[in-house]
């Protein structure tokens, strides 16, 4: 997922994603309509007033116009059902300045106020600072205006127009934080589904790949038992092992899906060491795992079980050896290695891919490649002492 680019006050607004919260919709909806009674000012100005009858028309056109594209800014804000490209955004604030102005020209400067939404608009499509000046600015205007038409600047206008428009920039602002907050919290949940269908892919991986290939070897012994010697007693107790291993793998199946599963070095090392012997390969394996911290003996027994898997099914190898340390696990055959890293887990497959991710877990790595001067495979993994002490 691309990294999201940290917002300051000068970044155009994002659209929106997803559909508006109930409050959202209510506050919008309100907004958009309550505050449009104070434009009913102007109007009650210019016809209570000795002005021409152009003038009146002109003023109650300007704010119907001034009023509709309020209406349409702020609704498809709240409600989220229109997109406006940037051009748009800028022609709507710019209208909407226009209408302002023109108030103004025909009824006073005083009643630069009502360019509270035009601001409130700006502040809303355009970068919120842009907003913050353009009311900074209307304000200044404001007292200006009103010294040289009034001879005295109109004070408590400018502090009505002040005080709005850092109230509506600081709204902006928690809107856009809580927008954010909203999109982080939805980046955590999918991620969340992503690491646990990955979890589910890899712990299935682990216990499947080992069991499948352990019950397949047992059943090949069987069935080479039975046409070669017909000795049905040693033939019947591999079909027993590898009826307990189906068993066995099932209920790994069911504890990956629900979580709980824990994987045991100790437990893995009697698995290899039959499943080994099975596939006519000489193991040497150690006897303890006493010397293995407690946090590594986990994610060694997914290396160890996967290394030997790997060896049984691709290595045609007649010997394997596992060596173990504090921190650090070998995996090691005679077999021949191949000539390209694989995807079927013999090189860096999904497998090694998984085992990498379960190793960095706990600050360690995995190793895989051919062992020279020996030849064959050796897969390592290995923890830096500093994290084990």
């Amino acid at each position: 997922m691309a990294e999201q680019r940290k917002k300051s006050g000068w970044s155009w607004p994002d659209e929106p994603a997803g559909p508006p919260t109930r409050a959202g919709r209510i506050a919008g909806i309100v907004m958009s309509t309550v505050f449009l009674i104070y434009l009913v000012s102007p109007i009650k100005q210019v016809f209570e007033h000795p002005h021409p009858v152009a003038a009146r028309v002109l003023v109650v056109v300007t704010v119907a116009v001034y009023a509709v594209i309020y209406t349409a800014v702020y609704m498809a804000f709240s409600l989220r059902r229109t997109r406006f490209t940037r051009r748009v955004r800028i022609a709507g604030v710019v209208a909407m300045f226009a209408c302002g102005i023109m108030l103004a020209v025909v009824l006073g400067p005083d009643d630069l106020m009502f360019l509270t939404y035009a601001i409130s608009a700006a502040l809303m499509q355009l970068p919120p600072m842009v907003g913050l000046l353009l009311g900074l600015g209307t304000t200044t205007t404001l007292l200006i205006g009103t010294q040289i038409a009034e001879g005295a600047p109109d004070w408590n206008s400018a502090s009505i127009l002040v005080v709005l428009t850092v109230a509506m920039f600081g709204m902006r602002q928690v809107i856009m934080a809580n927008a954010e907050l909203r999109a982080a919290r939805d980046e955590i949940a999918t991620l969340a589904v992503a690491e646990e269908r990955a979890r589910m892919a890899r712990d299935l991986h682990d216990v499947l790949g080992h069991s499948l290939t352990t019950i397949a070897v047992k059943a090949g012994l069987a069935r080479r038992i039975l046409e070669s010697s017909g000795d049905d007693e040693r033939a019947i107790a591999e079909l027993r092992d590898v009826e307990t291993l189906s068993r066995t793998a099932l209920g790994e199946v069911r504890s990956t899906v629900s979580g709980h599963r824990k994987a045991s070095l100790a437990a893995e090392l009697v698995g290899a060491r039959v499943a080994l012997q099975a596939a006519e390969i000489s193991a040497d394996l150690p006897h303890a795992v006493d010397n293995v911290p407690a946090e590594l003996q986990e994610p060694f027994a997914y290396v160890l079980r996967e290394g030997v898997t790997n060896v049984i099914r691709h290595s045609n190898a007649r010997h394997c050896s596992v060596r173990l340390g504090q921190s650090w696990i070998e995996i090691r055959d005679d077999g021949t290695p191949p000539e390209e890293p694989s995807s079927n887990g013999h090189g860096h497959g999904h497998g090694l891919v998984g085992l990498s991710e379960r190793l960095a877990k706990v600050g360690g790595a995995v190793s895989a490649g051919p062992a020279a001067p020996t030849g064959g495979f050796v897969v390592r993994a290995s923890v830096p002492a500093a994290v084990t002490a």
